[in-house]
């Protein structure tokens, strides 16, 4: 017998809706900042070369407007240009006059070179701008990395010129790495902030579908019947479709129940009628054959309407039965039915069957039943409450109904759940019990075991899912 009803195949990597949400919407942050933070530092460093391309032009015009306009041949008038680095040897600021239009070229610069020289841009092959100079990044005398500015003065008789202005490229570096930490300092709180903001949105976003399963493990566990409080305007069709659907099905159930009635009253007084008949008719042997047939259909209608009964209870919402008190009570009323058999009950006061109370009297009350009829002098009925193998199923009650008789080998073991079959016809029955069990059993999602007992006889056990 299975241990329980199928189960769909489990996604073999379950994450919530929660989970996903959070790591699509930390995913899209991180994207959407990162981009954000690699546009705006690409935008600062622009800004910044162009802040320093205006500094080095307003010195480069200087220079060219003292050349364009020479006076006594001196060039101590511009040595400095009124920035002190001009003239501190190898400080990364550098200016440089070439006169090209002689056979041999005279070179003017400032004192902050330290008679080096200066590339030329043009030897790079960079090409003019529309402003008719041009700019790019250099290494220095010193290995220093330098932007540089050049321009060439045509004088037409006084002479062909190439001016060029230099400055140290690590302020431009130094303000961008400067820019890039503040950026990433704030990029990594507004990250913070806003992963923290996502999780307060998907927490308690999602609290109404939460509330909504804790509400139907009520239901399914007999502490509840319904959905009930209110819920956002978008979960309330949920909550509302759900109850319909738990409304419909208990309709569906008693509508069910109420035609197994009419069903056993429908069937059981013909046959009375033909009972009737057949014994009036005395020894008769085809009266005889009547009541042999007919005995043979009672057994058959009993247990087909008894199995359309315990179908149908199942399916409703679940109920919470005690265990303790229905395994003592039956105790005692078998111990006044079965004379001179001791019964020895062992339950955990906080066991409870998750299925109705009647179910649960008549499959326990069965095994009981049969321990006494066939045990000499005592019977032993133990509950266990045993966790779940997995976290998605539930705990399982296991009720060991040990009895100190003769026992059953193998064979008589796998016969004797059988529908109707009597291993011995000298004790009372129909042979309907434990397939009365099996079956009731098997729809709750449990099982029968029957095996040797400690006390020599047999023992029966029942496993059913716990509340």
């Amino acid at each position: 017998m299975p241990d329980s009803a199928p189960h769909p195949a489990a996604d073999p990597r379950p994450s919530s809706l929660a989970a996903r949400l959070f790591v699509s919407a930390t995913v899209w942050v991180v994207v959407v900042l990162l981009i954000t933070g690699i546009v705006l530092s690409s935008v600062y460093r622009s800004a910044t070369e162009r802040a320093f391309d205006r500094r080095l032009n307003f010195y480069l015009r200087t220079l060219v407007a003292e050349v364009a306009t020479p006076d006594d041949g001196s060039d101590h008038q511009f040595q400095s240009l009124g920035e002190p680095l001009f003239d501190l040897p190898l400080s990364g600021w550098y200016w440089q006059i070439v006169r090209e239009d002689t056979p041999k070229p005279e070179v003017r610069a400032s004192r902050s070179l330290w008679d080096k020289k200066l590339p030329k841009l043009e030897d790079r092959g960079i090409p003019l701008s529309a402003s008719g100079v041009r700019q790019g990044y250099i290494d220095g005398p010193e290995g220093q990395e330098l932007r540089l500015v050049e321009r060439p003065v045509d004088l037409g008789a006084d002479g062909k010129y190439l001016v060029t202005v230099a400055g140290d490229a690590d302020e431009i570096y130094a303000e961008t790495h400067t820019f890039d930490y503040y950026l990433l300092g704030t990029f990594a709180a507004l990250t913070i902030g806003l992963l923290l903001t996502t999780v307060f949105q998907v927490r308690f976003g999602l609290s109404p579908l939460k509330r909504i399963s804790d509400a139907i493990a009520d239901i399914r566990s007999g502490r509840a019947e319904r959905l009930e409080g209110s819920f956002p305007v978008e979960i309330a069709p949920l909550a509302r479709e759900t109850n319909a659907l738990i409304e419909a099905n208990r309709e569906i159930v008693e509508r069910a129940r109420t035609h197994v009635g009419n069903l056993a009253h429908a069937v059981k007084t013909p046959l009375s009628v033909i009972v009737n008949e057949a014994t009036a008719r005395g020894s008769d042997p085809l009266a005889t054959k009547v009541l042999e047939q007919v005995a043979v259909m009672r057994e058959q209608v009993a247990h087909h309407l008894e199995r359309a009964r315990i179908a149908a209870r199942p399916t409703v919402v679940a109920t919470v039965t005690e265990v303790e008190p229905v395994i003592e009570a039956l105790g005692r009323t078998m111990e006044k039915i079965h004379r001179g058999i001791d019964i020895e009950v062992s339950a955990p006061p906080e066991a409870r069957f998750r299925g109705e109370r009647q179910d649960f009297e008549e499959m326990v009350g069965n095994l009981i039943d049969n321990a006494c009829k066939w045990a000499r002098a005592q019977v032993s009925i133990r509950v266990d409450l045993r966790p779940a193998a997995e976290a998605e199923r539930p705990a399982m009650l296991h009720i060991l109904v040990d009895d100190d008789g003769r026992g059953l080998s193998l064979e008589e073991r796998a016969q004797a759940s059988r529908r109707g079959k009597r291993l011995d016809e000298s004790k009372p029955g129909s042979g309907l019990g434990l397939s009365i069990v099996v079956d009731l059993a098997a729809l709750y999602g449990g099982r029968l075991t029957l095996d040797a007992a400690p006390l020599g006889g047999l023992r029966a056990e029942l496993v059913l899912p716990a509340a």
